[in-house]
């Protein structure tokens, strides 16, 4: 079968994150109709996460071609660009504060992204509740989407935009994520000015690290008030039930962690100690390094889905990048086929490039930070 004009192909994304959406708009813009399939219920189904930095350099770069940069800069938390490094007694080892006119790499609710990126599209574009269960098809194409629901949608190019655990990975990569051996535990603070004046104190406006080469705590600071702290640990990944402990106890949880940080200040321990409502276990996983595959017609992959590393600041702004060159190779050239080729031909190599860099950096953010090291602290992604 000879691949079609992407202006008149059937593309569908699977997953409306900011990668999917990224894509979806610049493709709209260039006048090439695309749907998004997302399996949550609408778009204000459930909490989208903490806080993201999005780079001058990638991030951007895609709100840049998706003609939104300005209106980010609207709702971006410049002064969110503020770091602290600490010692577990709460001491300042470093801190970098932003100068006024800085725009390296400002601060956005997850969110508050999805809205902008949301509100940017034609109505209908996102198909909400669509589950997706596989990706069938002969090798020339065109694919078949099968959804839980039992209803199917032919297509000329699926996009996977789905993620750690993508559904649309399995149509070219047998790969599956990896445990890193780090989890991480989410702990969540409201009302950050009237009920937690002293980790406002400490942790600043942007975000604050401290580890002690074997543990470690990550809080960030995001909009309306709240703050949330990655309680960072090299355990197994059953942990809390390896403990006798339930996910539901956050009394037991606490008790257990003030144990493994004992020899923290109180100031520090505030950040297991005060949190509102329960920890949220987050194990870090990662794709195999290299994750890479044979171009196969009709599929391709981008963000998570493509290239799941440790987060280290390069998850949702690569996301957005493969998002923005996969619509404009879309928009450039004859064929679909042909756009695939040019954007895996770009893609592949970077993100090997960056997952060789970043491979065991999980560890890296239990290391007593390094001021000349960037790569310390989780990714806002």
């Amino acid at each position: 079968m000879d691949s079609p004009t992407p202006a008149s192909a059937r593309i569908g994304i699977i997953g409306a994150g900011p990668g999917g959406l990224t894509c979806a708009r610049i493709l709209q813009q260039n006048g090439i109709a695309v749907t998004v399939y997302d399996r949550d219920p609408d778009a204000d189904s459930r909490n989208q996460g903490g806080s993201l930095d999005l780079h001058d350099d990638d991030g951007q770069l895609a709100l840049r071609e998706a003609g939104l940069l300005e209106e980010f800069f609207a709702l971006a938390r410049f002064d969110g660009q503020e770091m602290r490094d600490l010692d577990p007694a709460g001491n300042l080892l470093a801190h970098h504060v932003p100068d006024e006119d800085e725009t390296t790499k400002p601060e956005i609710d997850r969110g508050q992204l999805r809205d902008l990126l949301l509100r940017s599209l034609a109505a209908g574009t996102v198909q909400w509740g669509r589950t997706l269960e596989s990706v069938s098809g002969p090798a020339g194409g065109p694919r078949t989407l099968t959804f839980t629901d039992g209803t199917t949608v032919e297509s000329d190019l699926v996009i996977g935009a789905d993620g750690a655990f993508s559904r649309v990975r399995a149509a070219i990569s047998p790969a599956t994520p990896q445990y890193t051996g780090v989890s991480f535990l989410e702990a969540h603070f409201d009302d950050m000015e009237n009920a937690h004046p002293e980790l406002c104190a400490l942790v600043g406006k942007g975000s604050a690290h401290a580890a002690d080469g074997e543990r470690g705590l990550f809080a960030q600071r995001n909009s309306g008030g709240h703050m949330r702290v990655y309680i960072m640990q090299q355990v197994p990944m059953d942990w809390i039930a390896a403990q006798g402990l339930r996910p539901e106890d956050t009394e037991a949880i606490r008790a257990h962690l003030l144990g493994a940080y004992a020899d923290w200040s109180p100031e520090t321990l505030r950040m297991i100690t005060e949190n509102d409502g329960p920890y949220v276990d987050r194990p870090l996983l990662a794709l195999p390094v290299p994750h890479t595959w044979e171009h196969a017609a009709g599929v391709t992959l981008l963000g998570d889905a493509a290239h799941l590393m440790p987060p280290l600041g390069v998850g949702v702004n690569l996301a957005m990048l493969d998002a923005s060159e996969l619509a404009l190779a879309l928009a450039n050239s004859a064929s679909v086929d042909d756009a695939v080729r040019a954007y895996e031909k770009t893609m592949l190599p970077r993100s090997v490039e960056i997952a060789q860099m970043l491979e065991g950096g999980a560890q890296s953010m239990l290391a007593v930070p390094d001021p000349d090291d960037e790569r310390f602290g989780p990714d806002r992604a």
